[in-house]
């Protein structure tokens, strides 16, 4: 049996409605205090419009194989004479392998504000099937190419003038995507039209839906930000202000960039829509919202939209950890902050996890102390973020 077979994926969420105490706002200092909290549960689960935005094009290592050199052998039968070589061929495997071994946590708190308008979802094997089939594999045609394998999937979703839409998005974004994406066919080089039709049919049904459905008044709306992770790639899908950054090395990509009402398209776009934009207390649509895309507000319309931006990024063995946040973190952190810290923490809990056996998934203490952080650092909106843990178990243990 593979061993990675048993592989679990484990999941630890926390929602925290108190505010965090301290105000201190320094990076470095926090690293060093960690603290557990008793709000975080855990469990065991087995995994069963063009963008406008430049992103940082994937880098797919070439893999190596070795060759073993040896001295050839005499016509006596003794070792000796020319060298042969012999080459050993790599096994050919996705990167994610069967998809089942990733950890995550997260957590969602309303910070300075005094109504709680994020909402977080989770979905492990949100949709199952082979590599092959979700596309994009890196090892088309191999063994674990062609088994069934779960993909996960993360959103989260920052409301504003209410938390209704931002909570209709965590329940039904998921299972609207999943339809669409079926409802589609498309192998080969045709798999990204598939997934990029799936996400835009999938949000403007959601959008569609909170209309028909009375699901909230006109001027309500949230962001949403929604990611597919297979076993070889990540799909990112996003509308609005919220973020997706990956961690692969030492690097922070950005998978996904901010509609902001002055993002110079968006702005085009806005304008040439007959819409304004008005600086008050930031860049904001008729001075009153400051993203330039969102689900709801019907109100805004024909200049806020519920268009997604969806992007594709190959998985590599170097990732170390996938980031979804909402703005209250990312107005106060770089994406290079946020990436150092979630590094150092993670490895420093991958060694005591290995150490202890301690079950505490190590992204569930970055969600916490990367939310910590940005409170201290005086962030005024509510604060939620996932934090994937890209590194199976057995890959963790061998880097020990």
């Amino acid at each position: 049996m593979d061993p990675l077979d048993d592989e679990d994926l484990h999941q630890v969420g926390s929602h925290r409605e108190s505010d965090v105490a301290s105000n201190d706002s320094g990076v470095s200092s926090l690293l060093g205090t960690e603290d557990s909290r008793s709000t975080t549960s855990s469990s065991d689960i087995s995994g069963g419009s063009g963008s406008s935005g430049e992103i940082p094009t994937a880098v797919v290592a070439e893999a190596v194989v070795p060759r073993l050199v040896c001295p050839a052998p005499c016509d006596d039968g003794n070792i000796g004479g020319e060298e042969f070589s012999v080459t050993l061929m790599a096994r050919e495997r996705c990167v994610g392998r069967k998809n089942k071994g990733i950890t995550w946590g997260f957590t969602s708190i309303i910070g300075r504000r005094r109504e709680m308008e994020d909402a977080v979802a989770v979905i492990p094997g949100f949709m199952s099937c082979t590599c092959d089939h979700v596309g994009g594999c890196t090892a088309s045609g191999s063994r674990t190419s062609g088994e069934i394998s779960p993909v996960h999937f993360f959103g989260v979703y920052d409301g504003h003038g209410g938390s209704q839409v931002a909570k209709f998005c965590a329940e039904r974004i998921h299972e609207v995507v999943a339809e669409e994406w079926d409802k589609l066919g498309g192998g080969g080089d045709e798999w990204r039209k598939r997934w990029e039709a799936a996400f835009y049919s999938g949000f403007e049904r959601a959008d569609n839906e909170v209309v028909t459905e009375a699901i909230a008044p006109e001027m309500v709306g949230s962001t949403a930000i929604a990611v597919a992770v297979s076993g070889c790639q990540i799909i990112s899908s996003n509308c609005g202000d919220s973020r997706a950054v990956l961690c692969r090395g030492t690097q922070a990509i950005p998978l996904t960039v901010d509609h902001k009402p002055d993002r110079e398209d968006e702005l085009v776009r806005i304008e040439g829509g007959g819409g304004r934009v008005i600086n008050w207390n930031g860049a904001r649509v008729f001075g009153v919202l400051a993203m330039s895309r969102a689900i709801g507000d019907r109100y805004l319309r024909p200049w806020i939209i519920p268009v997604p931006e969806v992007t594709f990024m190959t998985r590599s063995e170097d990732d170390e950890c996938l980031i979804v946040a909402s703005d209250g973190l990312w107005d106060v952190m770089s994406n290079d902050e946020v990436g150092e810290v979630a590094r150092q923490i993670l490895r420093r809990r991958r060694r005591c996890a290995t150490a202890d056996g301690s079950s505490s998934p190590p992204a569930q203490a970055v969600a916490d102390h990367l939310t910590d952080i940005a409170f201290r650092k005086n962030s005024s909106d509510n604060i939620s973020v996932i934090v994937v843990d890209l590194k199976t178990k057995r890959k963790r243990q061998q880097r020990q």
